[in-house]
């Protein structure tokens, strides 16, 4: 079997015949989006095979989370959706005889230092910021690990959904290895690849809240306008509203009803002067599962990442993992609950910044939110506030928020367009953390660090130096 990425495929296969060796696995894995649908693919493949296992979550793999995880009792451990950028941290444990690592992860690994059983893209050849997710990983860790006449494609569906929770759908579609695991899931029945309107909330929100929130491409009078979304709806010659008068959704409306809707707002962009290559993201591929209930944030990858996302960030984790684990009932509902306050606090972050701003540096630059921005949000708010007034372009954006612990996280984002140009966030957190006792890492355009209380001028520093040579070296 070639599997969906046959890169990785040998090397998932002797990972694979370590696990199944283990009496029992503890599995741990990161708290995001890609995080839990990675936890949701290794646990329910880990299940299929017999193999008995715990399922723990860790905000942040540091030393302490890593030393933590030593002193249970268990043999050998599956680190999904992270594990690759503390290799150094692992190996030491592995070597004192903590325990046995498997890594499933798409992260930058630590230097220097190399494990037996260590699944990531990069070690292949490929991009794991844009290739290939942890939910990636743990979908080829998971087609390995199928007990005979068994078939993981069904759980091509959470992988779709780390990817795009991973944003690594940016440039319009999934590519590379992702594309691989597409097509299984399309096999498998339970992913629909097609062309519609790219715009967030098409299962659940109303017309009038579907256009006045898309923002990522912006056209004047209607984004972020109620009145305006509501009269350009008025005028169209498409029934956008029901028997009993409420707003209908986006997949209410008939296939040409859609197509009259999406042709009637690329006339708009044009006529006020949109540019060309932002019309063009409008309209683009999107992912829907097909097992879902249509009109259900589960049923658009998109809303299903999001929901994903208000849910272990806010120590929730549980009910992240049972909804993709299948549960519709309970864990659903406190999901939704949770979305709704998610939301609110992203909205609010987001304002914070704009009334508050940014300070720039040479290369750089960066807001500190203190105990005003959630830790496990604020790198979200930094990726919403790139490309609005808030910030300029051009130069990568650091976010600080203090932490339950007494630390400080500090999130950074930046666009594929810096990273042509030299930057490495990973390395950045990486180098800059450590200089003034933290760690961090994570992907050439988005990474985060943990870091001392106190450090943040000499953090930003040395981060500002370390972006001007990543970006000086390439124009040389």
């Amino acid at each position: 079997m070639d599997g969906p990425v046959p890169e990785l495929t040998e090397h998932a296969a002797a990972c694979a015949a370590r696990l199944r060796d283990a009496d029992r696995v503890l599995l741990a894995s990161h708290i995001d989006a890609d995080g839990l649908t990675s936890a949701g693919i290794a646990s329910t493949a880990l299940e299929r095979a017999d193999i008995p296992f715990e399922t723990v979550f860790c905000r942040q793999l540091d030393a302490a989370a890593v030393a933590d995880i030593a002193a249970t009792d268990y043999d050998t451990v599956l680190f999904t959706d992270f594990g690759s950028g503390q290799l150094d941290i692992i190996a030491d444990h592995e070597a004192a005889g903590d325990f046995h690592p498997v890594i499933a992860d798409h992260h930058q690994p630590a230097e220097g230092v190399e494990t037996d059983h260590h699944l990531n893209p990069l070690r292949f050849g490929l991009n794991g910021a844009s290739e290939l997710s942890g939910a990636g990983a743990s979908y080829v860790l998971a087609r390995a690990l199928e007990p005979e006449g068994g078939d993981n494609r069904d759980l091509a569906a959470l992988a779709v959904v780390g990817a795009v929770g991973d944003m690594q759908d940016t440039n319009g579609e999934l590519r590379g290895a992702n594309a691989g695991i597409v097509d299984e899931g399309v096999e498998a029945g339970v992913v629909e690849e097609g062309t519609d309107l790219r715009i967030y909330g098409r299962q659940t929100r109303a017309l009038p809240k579907l256009l006045q929130y898309a923002t990522d491409v912006r056209i004047p009078g209607i984004s972020n306008n109620e009145a305006g979304a509501i009269e350009f709806l008025t005028e169209l010659d498409v029934p956008c509203r029901d028997d009993d008068g409420e707003w209908k959704r986006w997949v209410d409306l008939t296939g040409d009803e859609r197509q009259t809707l999406a042709s009637a707002l690329i006339r708009r962009a044009i006529a006020s002067g949109v540019p060309a290559s932002r019309i063009d993201d409008l309209v683009g591929t999107t992912y829907v599962l097909s097992r879902e209930r249509e009109g259900t944030e589960l049923r658009d990858v998109s809303e299903f990442s999001t929901l994903l996302n208000a849910t272990a960030r806010y120590d929730r984790a549980d009910v992240g993992l049972a909804v993709c684990l299948g549960e519709r009932d309970a864990a659903l509902d406190r999901a939704r609950r949770l979305l709704r306050n998610h939301r609110k606090n992203l909205s609010n972050g987001l304002q914070w910044v704009k009334e508050h701003g940014v300070r720039v540096e040479d290369n750089l630059q960066w807001f500190d939110a203190g105990d005003e921005i959630r830790e496990t949000i604020v790198g979200i708010v930094a990726g919403m506030a790139v490309g609005t007034d808030a910030t300029r372009s051009g130069i990568p954006v650091l976010a600080f928020a203090d932490t339950e612990e007494g630390e400080v996280k500090v999130s950074s984002r930046g666009s594929y367009v810096m990273v042509r140009d030299g930057l490495d966030l990973s390395a950045v957190m990486r180098e800059a953390s450590r200089s003034v006792g933290g760690d961090g890492g994570g992907h050439d355009v988005a990474a985060g660090a943990t870091i001392p209380k106190g450090e943040v001028e000499a953090f930003i520093a040395e981060a500002d130096r370390i972006v001007g040579e990543q970006l000086a070296k390439d124009s040389d």
